[in-house]
Protein backbone atom coordinates (compact mmCIF):
# COMPACT_ATOMS: atom_id res chain seq x y z
CA UNK A 1 0.00 0.00 0.00
CA UNK A 2 0.93 3.57 -0.74
CA UNK A 3 1.19 5.40 2.47
CA UNK A 4 0.03 8.74 2.59
CA UNK A 5 -2.36 8.38 -0.77
CA UNK A 6 -4.89 11.03 -0.75
CA UNK A 7 -7.94 11.09 -3.22
CA UNK A 8 -9.27 14.41 -4.58
CA UNK A 9 -11.27 16.00 -7.21
CA UNK A 10 -8.91 16.73 -10.03
CA UNK A 11 -8.41 20.13 -11.42
CA UNK A 12 -7.13 21.12 -14.82
CA UNK A 13 -3.85 21.71 -13.04
CA UNK A 14 -3.67 17.76 -12.90
CA UNK A 15 -3.95 17.45 -16.92
CA UNK A 16 -0.18 16.89 -16.99
CA UNK A 17 -0.08 14.53 -14.43
CA UNK A 18 -3.08 12.94 -15.97
CA UNK A 19 -1.47 12.38 -19.57
CA UNK A 20 1.65 11.09 -18.08
CA UNK A 21 -0.87 8.02 -16.54
CA UNK A 22 -2.83 7.81 -19.42
CA UNK A 23 -0.60 7.95 -22.27
CA UNK A 24 1.60 4.72 -21.36
CA UNK A 25 -1.58 2.83 -21.47
CA UNK A 26 -2.89 4.01 -24.24
CA UNK A 27 -0.35 3.19 -26.35
CA UNK A 28 0.48 -0.07 -25.14
CA UNK A 29 -3.20 -0.58 -26.34
CA UNK A 30 -3.53 -3.80 -24.00
CA UNK A 31 -6.55 -2.56 -21.68
CA UNK A 32 -8.56 -0.25 -23.21
CA UNK A 33 -10.13 0.40 -26.64
CA UNK A 34 -8.68 3.55 -27.87
CA UNK A 35 -6.68 4.28 -30.70
CA UNK A 36 -3.23 3.49 -29.81
CA UNK A 37 -2.17 7.11 -31.06
CA UNK A 38 -4.82 8.99 -29.17
CA UNK A 39 -3.63 13.21 -29.05
CA UNK A 40 -2.88 14.36 -25.62
CA UNK A 41 -5.96 16.94 -26.10
CA UNK A 42 -8.24 13.78 -27.18
CA UNK A 43 -7.11 11.31 -24.65
CA UNK A 44 -8.02 14.07 -21.22
CA UNK A 45 -11.19 14.86 -23.32
CA UNK A 46 -12.28 11.47 -23.29
CA UNK A 47 -11.38 11.16 -19.54
CA UNK A 48 -12.90 14.68 -18.86
CA UNK A 49 -15.99 14.08 -21.16
CA UNK A 50 -19.06 16.03 -20.08
CA UNK A 51 -20.77 14.37 -17.44
CA UNK A 52 -17.47 12.34 -15.81
CA UNK A 53 -16.53 13.28 -12.27
CA UNK A 54 -12.52 13.13 -12.23
CA UNK A 55 -10.52 12.41 -9.54
CA UNK A 56 -6.68 12.01 -8.67
CA UNK A 57 -5.02 9.74 -6.11
CA UNK A 58 -1.58 11.11 -5.07
CA UNK A 59 0.85 11.58 -2.33
CA UNK A 60 3.28 14.64 -1.47
CA UNK A 61 5.03 13.75 -4.00
CA UNK A 62 3.31 12.81 -7.27
CA UNK A 63 -0.31 11.91 -8.65
CA UNK A 64 0.10 7.77 -9.07
CA UNK A 65 -3.60 7.41 -10.38
CA UNK A 66 -6.64 8.75 -12.00
CA UNK A 67 -10.30 7.27 -12.28
CA UNK A 68 -13.34 8.82 -13.24
CA UNK A 69 -17.15 7.82 -12.31
CA UNK A 70 -20.25 8.55 -14.22
CA UNK A 71 -23.18 7.34 -14.79
CA UNK A 72 -23.27 4.07 -16.81
CA UNK A 73 -26.74 5.24 -18.82
CA UNK A 74 -29.19 7.71 -18.80
CA UNK A 75 -32.79 8.03 -18.21
CA UNK A 76 -34.04 4.33 -16.81
CA UNK A 77 -30.05 3.57 -16.80
CA UNK A 78 -28.50 6.37 -14.84
CA UNK A 79 -28.90 4.66 -11.27
CA UNK A 80 -26.15 2.75 -12.21
CA UNK A 81 -22.44 4.10 -12.24
CA UNK A 82 -19.49 3.48 -14.07
CA UNK A 83 -15.96 4.47 -13.86
CA UNK A 84 -12.92 4.13 -15.68
CA UNK A 85 -9.05 3.57 -13.57
CA UNK A 86 -5.81 4.51 -14.68
CA UNK A 87 -2.50 3.87 -12.37
CA UNK A 88 1.00 5.74 -13.27
CA UNK A 89 2.78 2.40 -14.34
CA UNK A 90 5.18 2.77 -11.66
CA UNK A 91 2.86 2.18 -9.11
CA UNK A 92 1.76 -0.62 -10.11
CA UNK A 93 1.16 -3.15 -7.33
CA UNK A 94 1.24 -0.74 -4.82
CA UNK A 95 -2.63 -0.42 -3.94
CA UNK A 96 -3.26 2.58 -5.60
CA UNK A 97 -6.08 0.28 -7.93
CA UNK A 98 -7.89 -0.95 -5.59
CA UNK A 99 -7.94 2.39 -3.21
CA UNK A 100 -9.03 4.17 -6.14
CA UNK A 101 -12.19 2.00 -6.31
CA UNK A 102 -13.11 1.66 -2.49
CA UNK A 103 -13.08 5.86 -2.93
CA UNK A 104 -15.34 5.13 -6.14
CA UNK A 105 -17.49 2.99 -4.73
CA UNK A 106 -18.10 5.07 -1.43
CA UNK A 107 -18.56 8.29 -3.94
CA UNK A 108 -21.17 6.73 -6.09
CA UNK A 109 -23.15 5.39 -3.13
CA UNK A 110 -23.15 9.41 -1.72
CA UNK A 111 -24.14 10.38 -5.33
CA UNK A 112 -27.24 8.00 -5.04
CA UNK A 113 -25.97 5.33 -7.50
CA UNK A 114 -27.77 1.73 -6.80
CA UNK A 115 -24.84 -0.11 -8.85
CA UNK A 116 -21.47 -0.15 -10.27
CA UNK A 117 -20.90 -1.66 -13.90
CA UNK A 118 -17.86 -1.82 -15.78
CA UNK A 119 -19.04 -2.50 -19.49
CA UNK A 120 -15.89 -3.40 -20.75
CA UNK A 121 -12.65 -5.13 -19.04
CA UNK A 122 -10.15 -6.97 -21.12
CA UNK A 123 -10.15 -10.52 -20.16
CA UNK A 124 -6.46 -11.03 -20.46
CA UNK A 125 -6.21 -7.79 -18.10
CA UNK A 126 -6.13 -10.68 -15.24
CA UNK A 127 -4.87 -8.11 -12.29
CA UNK A 128 -7.68 -5.66 -13.24
CA UNK A 129 -10.34 -8.77 -13.03
CA UNK A 130 -8.98 -10.58 -9.66
CA UNK A 131 -9.26 -6.78 -8.07
CA UNK A 132 -12.55 -6.38 -9.52
CA UNK A 133 -13.63 -9.52 -8.17
CA UNK A 134 -11.79 -8.80 -4.63
CA UNK A 135 -14.06 -5.50 -4.78
CA UNK A 136 -17.22 -7.30 -4.60
CA UNK A 137 -17.55 -7.44 -8.63
CA UNK A 138 -19.07 -9.86 -10.47
CA UNK A 139 -18.38 -11.07 -14.49
CA UNK A 140 -22.02 -10.88 -15.49
CA UNK A 141 -21.39 -11.24 -19.27
CA UNK A 142 -18.73 -12.39 -21.27
CA UNK A 143 -18.26 -10.85 -25.14
CA UNK A 144 -16.56 -12.90 -27.18
CA UNK A 145 -13.24 -12.16 -28.96
CA UNK A 146 -14.51 -7.65 -28.27
CA UNK A 147 -11.03 -6.82 -28.26
CA UNK A 148 -7.97 -6.80 -30.80
CA UNK A 149 -4.90 -7.27 -28.39
CA UNK A 150 -2.15 -5.82 -29.91
CA UNK A 151 0.06 -8.65 -29.22
CA UNK A 152 -2.80 -12.02 -28.52
CA UNK A 153 -5.19 -10.86 -31.12
CA UNK A 154 -9.15 -11.51 -30.18
CA UNK A 155 -9.25 -11.84 -26.17
CA UNK A 156 -12.66 -10.95 -24.76
CA UNK A 157 -14.11 -8.31 -22.94
CA UNK A 158 -16.12 -8.59 -19.64
CA UNK A 159 -19.13 -6.90 -18.23
CA UNK A 160 -18.80 -6.99 -14.62
CA UNK A 161 -21.47 -5.48 -11.82
CA UNK A 162 -22.00 -5.31 -8.14
CA UNK A 163 -24.64 -3.30 -6.07
CA UNK A 164 -23.71 -0.60 -3.55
Amino acid sequence: MVPNLTIRPATAADDDAIWRILEPTFRAGETYPIPRDITRADALAYWRSPGHAVFVAQTSDAILGSYYLRANNRGGGAHVSNCGFMVAPAANGRGVARAMCAHALETARKKGFSAMQFNFVIASNERAVRLWQACGFEVVGRLPGAFIHPSRGAVDALVMHRTL
